[in-house]
């Protein structure tokens, strides 16, 4: 199961595309409740959308994005049928990725 959650909406010309990312995100500067001890950093450092398999969106982020974020843009034009996926890799080499079809 992805932990990534798409959604698409035609408006006129234009796709709006939503995105919310189940992560973590840890920046490395809260402790532990039980033990005290520093949570080590664990966050989203490469977000990439691809639009019919062109990168339409490519960001690097740090460790000061919230836990679980959310994203949304305004692809210009999109059809129904048209394919969108949604990449990540975090700081330990973990990885995902969702596909989601245009309707």
């Amino acid at each position: 199961m992805s932990s990534i959650k798409i959604r698409s909406k035609r408006l006129k010309d234009k796709t709006q595309i939503r995105m919310l990312i189940a992560h973590p995100m840890e920046q490395g500067n809260n402790p532990d409740k039980i033990t005290n001890q520093l949570i080590p950093a664990h966050f989203i450092q490469v977000l990439t959308v691809t639009y019919n398999q062109k990168v339409v969106v490519s960001c690097e982020m740090g460790d000061s994005t919230p836990k679980n974020p959310y994203f949304a843009f305004m692809l210009k034009g999109g059809q129904v049928g048209d394919k969108v996926t949604v990449n990540w890799l975090d700081n330990l080499g973990n990885t995902d990725s969702e596909e989601h079809i245009i309707r």
